[in-house]
């Protein structure tokens, strides 16, 4: 059962792949805000994955969150989410990212529940609409 209080963690070594650079976000070889949020839509997700009905999951819908220092290549991070508000089937998370010297990112992370069936019967039909108008 969805309760607040339910932690996520995952913890990640920062590689070019990861860095703006590569994503595209900046030049930098240094951890991507985009990174930073793709980690943290992941542990919230899946801190909350062991608690669903069979045939569900959850989707992002809103992101609020401030990258307020760089994490070079090699240093790991770490991903801290906490389920703080459970309104029906709207999800709302503390989020927080660290390095070993201190805190990288923070914010909040909104997530819904969704039937997987139901939501793709949606999506495809959305796809049926634009491959034949």
């Amino acid at each position: 059962m969805l309760q607040t209080g339910i932690k996520g963690r995952i913890e990640l070594t920062v590689t070019l792949d990861k860095c703006a650079g590569a994503i595209g976000s900046g030049e930098l070889d240094v951890f991507a805000t985009p990174a930073m949020i793709a980690l943290i839509e992941e542990t919230c997700w899946k801190s909350v994955a062991p608690y669903l009905q069979s045939g569900e999951g959850t989707v992002g819908t809103a992101l609020n969150v401030r990258h307020v220092a760089a994490t070079p290549v090699g240093l790991q991070v770490i991903c801290e989410t906490e389920l703080t508000l459970v309104d029906r089937r709207r999800l709302v998370f503390d989020v927080k990212v660290y390095d070993p010297f201190g805190l990288v990112g923070e914010g909040t992370h909104e997530r819904f529940v969704i039937q997987y069936e139901k939501f793709m019967a949606k999506v495809n039909e959305k796809r049926s609409s634009f491959e034949h108008p």
